[in-house]
């Protein structure tokens, strides 16, 4: 099932996407609830019926339903989940994570194989398709991040691996927009990323629930625990492919971040949680490669007015255009003792 949460007479409204159509759920079925907040905290409550409703749509059996269906290129989409309750972001993938310390000609960090780990980031600035607001400071090395991400759908705490991938509600593409030298800046003093990462995380163009997906399923790494799906990530800058992976490189599964998510705290219907870059996932790791191995190589960074475009197979394509907001302030200006 695919789930979109759109814009309608000014109110966010869930909607189901067959066939090139949005279908708002609570007209196909009044048990159902209107938006995304709402059928994430009674996931278990309608989860069936919403997937028993999507089949039959999906077979034609709903002939009545086809004049409520609003075109899906037409919609004004937001984040599928708009109003999540946090933002966690992970580290999976051990191809970009070795590139990067390759690339600043320092040691892969052993730490990585022991376990999973996260960072917090600012729940109130996911966002979806559309216009990524960015300030001076934010152009100074500006980067995107294919990730993955999964929302978490029932109320846990201290929940195992093997368990875990019962708690995912449904997956999504995920770009973690990155200021660099803000970022580089502040985690000098060992804390972070902050600043460098708060103004906009986006998610979308849908959420995808873990039955659609069933047939991508691979297994996970060897000595790893949890669902692990063979699906093609990409990304393009002003129509230019930069990035290529799959999410089945994922070294830790979700279900192991989702584990030591859960470990002493209470993880809650909404949360998001993210992947971290895939191998060859954002500018600072292709420019590192690049400069390593022709010293002449011209970095490339994020410009206002470019388009940034992710697919991952199974879960749509994610489009967004940088756009300078019209201030000229900068905090990077503030700094003290210099």
């Amino acid at each position: 099932m695919k789930l979109v949460t759109y814009l309608r007479e000014e109110v966010d409204q869930l909607a189901m996407l067959v066939n090139g159509q949005l279908y708002n759920v609570q007209e196909l079925h009044p048990d159902l609830p209107t938006t995304m907040h709402m059928f994430l905290q009674m996931w278990e409550e309608v989860i069936d019926l919403a997937i028993q409703l999507d089949a039959q749509l999906k077979a034609g059996k709903m002939p009545r339903a086809t004049s409520w269906g609003v075109p899906y290129e037409s919609a004004q989409l937001l984040a599928p989940v708009p109003f999540p309750t946090s933002c966690r972001d992970g580290y999976a993938f051990r191809q970009h994570v070795a590139a990067a310390r390759r690339n600043r000609k320092v040691e892969m960090i052993p730490e990585f194989d022991q376990y999973p780990i996260f960072y917090f980031t600012n729940h109130n600035a996911i966002q979806g398709p559309g216009e990524i607001l960015c300030m001076p400071d934010h152009f100074r090395n500006l980067d995107f991040e294919l990730e993955a991400a999964i929302v978490i759908c029932k109320r846990g705490r201290n929940i195992s691996a093997a368990e875990a991938d019962e708690y995912i509600g449904g997956y999504m593409i995920m770009n973690d927009m990155s200021a660099r030298l803000l970022q580089m800046e502040e985690m000098k003093l060992n804390l972070g990323p902050a600043k460098g990462k708060d103004f906009s995380t986006v998610i979308g163009p849908m959420l995808v629930t873990p039955d659609e997906l069933e047939p991508y399923l691979v297994p996970a790494k060897e000595g790893h625990t949890g669902n692990s799906y063979n699906l093609k990530m990409r990304c393009w800058v002003n129509g230019i492919q930069v990035s290529e992976g799959n999410m089945g490189d994922m070294d830790w599964t979700f279900a192991e971040i989702v584990e030591r998510c859960a470990y002493g705290a209470d993880i809650l219907p909404g949360d998001i949680i993210g992947s971290g870059t895939v191998g060859t996932g954002c500018f600072l790791e292709l420019n590192g490669t690049g400069k390593l191995n022709d010293p002449n190589y011209k970095e490339q960074w994020l410009q206002a007015g470019d388009v940034v475009e992710m697919e991952i197979e199974g879960l749509g394509r994610l489009v967004n255009t940088i756009v300078a907001e019209a201030s000229d302030f900068s905090i990077l200006s503030q700094k003290k003792n210099v």
